[in-house]
């Protein structure tokens, strides 16, 4: 029996994979598309077949307080547990097609990694919580080799991986896309006070957790819901966690709506601020996103695009003025 399913009734078995705890009889597939119950087995028909590979540097993920400055090859597959109107990457998320033409083991990704001189692996493109059978087998491999393994991820894990994440994946980045309910279950295919949960939940199992919101015009950028954003943050996660506030750009089926606005994103940088919050970098905009002291406010480490220019940082991650320690993972531990 695979380690994410559980019985339901004499028909149908339960996906552990993700909160919606799909209930599936024989030959049926779950919301994702790419989970079956084959025999009363759950098999995760993507295992082994990405649609995606890339060396992109860490920053790109976007994670700035893990591993500055360094390559991670990223991987990713067809399918996801959302159906948001404004994906980025929609040709493949929102497709069940796999193609099958390359059987990549999870031996040869972390060869990959190797070749590339990558120090992570990161599961992104789609929702990697739909292949976490493949990821977690990946990620296994790849601590073999001291390489280090990255979520970005929509936060919809079930409470049964993110326990079994600890001691295997070392960094995540949420997308946390709104604080409204009903927006979440409409238009997104989720419920908010469940990835609340699973945020909290990374927290207390120390996973080094960054969030990214996509701030997409009318739809979740009102000053109230980015207030209640960044307070959450600060409140239950801690006024360390980097906050990404990403620009949208029209895509898939929200293309008659505006780009964010640096001005808006200005904006929701001032109210996280106001909220305490210690990191808030501004993406997809093309502004310089430097990591200051938050004692004594000198810039530590610069960043230009996705580079790093200088890193001040001393023993890995103090102050050079103040001796602050900044939070995060900046050398091997």
């Amino acid at each position: 029996m695979s380690k994410f399913q559980k019985p339901y009734d004499n028909e149908r078995i339960i996906c552990t994979l993700c909160k919606h705890y799909c209930k599936l009889k024989e030959g049926q597939t779950g919301i994702c598309g790419v989970n079956k119950n084959s025999n009363g087995e759950m098999e995760c028909l993507v295992y082994g077949y990405p649609t995606a590979l890339a060396v992109d540097p860490v920053e790109k993920k976007p994670l700035y307080h893990f591993f500055p400055d360094s390559k991670s090859l990223s991987i990713g597959t067809v399918g996801c547990n959302f159906h948001c109107s404004f994906c980025q990457n929609w040709t493949i998320s929102q497709t069940s097609k796999i193609d099958k033409s390359t059987y990549y083991s999870p031996q040869k990704i972390v060869e990959l990694a190797i070749e590339n001189n990558c120090q992570s692996i990161s599961y992104t493109y789609n929702e990697p919580t739909i292949f976490y059978p493949y990821a977690r087998d990946i990620a296994l491999e790849a601590k073999k080799h001291n390489i280090k393994n990255i979520f970005v991820t929509d936060g919809y894990e079930s409470e049964e991986v993110i326990n079994d994440m600890i001691g295997i994946i070392d960094a995540v980045n949420v997308d946390l896309k709104a604080f409204n309910e009903q927006y979440y279950k409409k238009e997104l295919g989720g419920e908010l006070n469940k990835v609340l949960d699973g945020l909290k939940l990374f927290a207390k199992h120390n996973i080094w957790l960054e969030i990214t919101t996509l701030l997409v015009p009318g739809k979740n950028d009102s000053e109230e819901e980015v207030r209640q954003i960044a307070q959450f943050i600060a409140n239950e996660l801690g006024v360390h966690v980097p906050w990404h506030i990403s620009a949208f750009h029209p895509s898939y089926k929200e293309n008659n709506l505006p780009s964010t606005s640096l001005e808006s994103l200005k904006k929701a940088y001032d109210i996280g601020k106001e909220a305490g919050l210690q990191h808030i970098y501004m993406g997809n905009i093309g502004v310089e996103n430097h990591t200051l002291c938050p004692s004594c406010k000198m810039q530590l480490i610069e960043r230009k695009a996705f580079g790093v220019g200088q890193n001040k940082l001393q023993n890995s991650n103090q102050c050079p003025n103040c001796d602050y320690k900044i939070e995060g993972v900046f050398y091997e531990q």
